[in-house]
């Protein structure tokens, strides 16, 4: 099961359809909070989630998740353009990170890499 954390509606369900096209089960979050109090966080085999979003940020949804018993593979995206955001996200564990709009071939890529395939 991947997840998907963005507060943008359209992006969040445009990712959730995306993911289940490629054949994996995919569930949308509007916030990594809702991510964290769900009942299903330990099924998910991977997250995508954005960086900058109300209440907690995509980095500190990304430490929340390293301190879990089996860490989940992050891929983070963004729309910002912030030089520093690519070598937070890699030097926070994350597999990788995309700006919007994004690259599929690249989230394909990534997803695949942090699913182990």
């Amino acid at each position: 099961m991947i997840s998907i954390v963005d507060d943008d509606d359209a992006v969040r369900e445009m990712l959730v359809s995306l993911t289940r096209s490629l054949g994996y089960d995919a569930t949308g979050f509007a916030s990594a909070e809702e991510l964290l109090a769900s009942a299903a966080l330990d099924t998910f085999s991977c997250v995508i989630t954005d960086i900058h979003m109300p209440g907690m940020s995509g980095f500190e949804l990304q430490e929340q998740l390293r301190q879990c018993d089996e860490p989940i593979p992050i891929i983070m995206i963004t729309a910002r353009t912030e030089p520093d955001l690519e070598r937070r996200a890699i030097s926070g564990g994350a597999i990788g990170l995309l700006r919007k709009p994004l690259d599929i071939e690249m989230l394909v890529s990534f997803i695949e890499k942090a699913l182990g395939s």
